[in-house]
């Protein structure tokens, strides 16, 4: 992802963005489409692969024909609502041994209209969860498995905990594109990065883990709209 300073807004795009100077008639379209792409393709390996390790998408997998589950979300929607908004305040607590650098990244974060967060909330929850969720963290542990499998013939915890970390790694590096628009990037910038988008990413994959993807994107969306929505736009504007 990158942010663009078109007109001094910030925009989030998916991976591989087209050239700056390209019309937004063309950018917005390909991205779009890029993502569906990206995430589609992801999405057939990620339920493929999750099928085979005991891991699941239930309301996906309803979608793409499998078994229904009608109390599935009111089962979830709760504590995946809670543990979502208990990792913004996790987030926002880890910002405090990086206090002037998260002061500047959050008067950016101010400048941008509320829709635009907005479209950033969305493609959190569903494009960045089907990617390193679904795709990643399952075939991590899927190679996990293939390395040693537990007792019951799936993948081991300490293989699930490893996948877990490694995609929380991951995910913080790949945030690292957006914090570069407007910082130069050092050993205390990726050190934020990880710490912050690798804690929520732990609490993602051990949603998914256990409760199944949607938890984890429900989880990812509430996170999102505290640290996007809330905090930039209707807490922080009363204190910077």
């Amino acid at each position: 992802m990158r942010r663009d300073r078109h007109n001094g807004s910030t925009v989030y795009y998916a991976l591989a963005p087209l050239p700056d100077n390209a019309p937004m008639q063309i950018i917005i379209p390909a991205q779009i489409a890029q993502t569906l792409v990206l995430s589609a393709l992801a999405s057939f390996f990620g339920l493929i692969l999750a099928r085979r390790i005991g891991f699941g998408a239930p309301i996906l997998e309803e979608i793409t024909g499998g078994e229904k589950r009608k109390d599935y979300l009111k089962s979830i929607l709760g504590s995946s609502v809670l543990w979502g908004i208990l990792g913004g305040l996790l987030v926002v607590l880890l910002c405090i041994p990086f206090w002037n650098m998260s002061v500047e990244l959050m008067k950016a974060e101010m400048a941008v209209p509320i829709w635009k967060s907005a479209l950033a909330i969305f493609y959190g929850g569903t494009a960045e969860e089907i990617l390193f969720r679904l795709f990643l963290m399952t075939l991590l542990v899927w190679i996990t498995s293939k390395i040693k499998k537990a007792k019951d013939g799936g993948p081991t915890k300490i293989g699930v905990w490893l996948a877990i970390i490694i995609t929380g790694v991951i995910f913080g590096l790949g945030h690292l594109g957006i914090t570069n628009a407007l910082t130069a990037v050092t050993g205390d910038v990726i050190l934020r990065a990880i710490l912050l988008n690798g804690s929520l990413s732990i609490i993602y994959g051990w949603l998914y883990w256990k409760k199944g993807l949607e938890s984890a994107m429900i989880a990812h969306f509430s996170t999102d709209i505290v640290l996007h929505i809330l905090i930039p736009h209707v807490i922080a504007p009363l204190f910077i």
